[in-house]
């Protein structure tokens, strides 16, 4: 493997910052993760960063190396045309940024789109600015597309080796092989290097998982802050707002709609109903309910990328 320090360079002033910060934060830096380009139903994880740099200020720590990380004919990066000339270039920038929350808090933030190539030596690179960044804690976080209705509270899959931080939530399945992604294996390569990983996935209504949904980025985030700390009523706030208006349109949309809709959307509900009565009875009695299978699970996520794929 090639030095992977050769992926990334500091950016000076952002590193002072943080290791002023790292001066009063004598536990370390909690590290927030997610990347565009995998399976995000709902752009759960894209509305967080979306929201986290719009509304808090931030400074640039580290950038990664865009050239030999992204493969520009697959996901061909916009440029603007003005008459007669380009005017714009929307850079791919896969980028660490300090970020500070409500209170002055410090935290980090790495976002930009997935690499497509080199990933145990970006993974590898990552770990190193984990530990010369002195984050104690790897947070990644995104939607996965589920059979369940949006009529029902969103549920929530925490992975990693501290799910002791998400409470109450507990995993469908035993286990399922799924199409992998850089986010997945940097949180399984600093496991396995001894740093604390958290990993987040929202549960988001399959028929919806194409389309923003507001409720399952707010569940989300409301994980995150619960698991860290963090305060950030700001981001809360606007993606409530936003969540509220989408349930209104969705509930709208399947009143106008046709009757195999209505019909599927019910389906789930008795079906999220009689999984929940099955777990609070907690006992073999329990009503039988038909929860995808793992191979299921696996076919709905390689489902949903073919979608997007199809898209770009």
């Amino acid at each position: 493997m090639l030095d992977p320090q050769g992926l990334y360079a500091w950016e000076p002033k952002g590193l002072a910052v943080v290791d002023m910060a790292l001066a009063q934060e004598s536990a370390g830096l909690v590290m927030l993760y997610h990347f565009d380009g995998y399976i995000d139903a709902g752009e759960a994880g894209d509305q967080i960063v979306e929201r986290l740099l719009d509304t808090l200020p931030h400074q640039l720590v580290a950038r990664f190396d865009h050239d030999r990380l992204v493969d520009y004919r697959a996901r061909r990066p916009l440029l603007t045309f003005q008459r007669d000339h380009w005017t714009d270039y929307e850079v791919p920038a896969i980028e660490v940024r300090l970020v500070q929350d409500t209170t002055g808090a410090p935290f980090l933030l790495l976002s930009g789109p997935e690499p497509d190539v080199e990933w145990e030596r970006f993974a590898t690179a990552v770990r190193q600015i984990v530990e010369r960044l002195g984050v104690r804690l790897s947070v990644n976080f995104h939607g996965i597309p589920m059979g369940v209705p949006h009529t029902r509270p969103v549920g929530l899959t925490p992975h990693g080796n501290r799910t002791d931080l998400v409470p109450g939530h507990r995993s469908p399945f035993d286990e399922a092989q799924v199409p992998g992604s850089a986010e997945a294996l940097i949180e399984y390569r600093l496991a396995e290097s001894g740093h604390d990983t958290l990993g987040v996935a929202a549960h988001v209504p399959h028929y919806i998982a194409r389309s923003t949904y507001p409720d399952a980025a707010l569940t989300v985030l409301e994980a995150i802050t619960a698991a860290t700390g963090l305060v950030l009523p700001g981001v809360a706030h606007s993606l409530r707002t936003e969540a509220h208006r989408t349930q209104t349109e969705i509930e709208r949309q399947i009143r106008e709609g046709d009757e195999e809709l209505t019909s599927l959307v019910q389906g789930l509900e008795h079906q999220y109903d009689a999984a929940a009565g099955a777990e609070t009875r907690g006992n073999m009695l329990a009503e039988p309910v038909d929860i995808p299978s793992a191979d299921e699970i696996g076919r709905e996520f390689e489902r949903f990328l073919a979608e997007r794929e199809g898209e770009g």
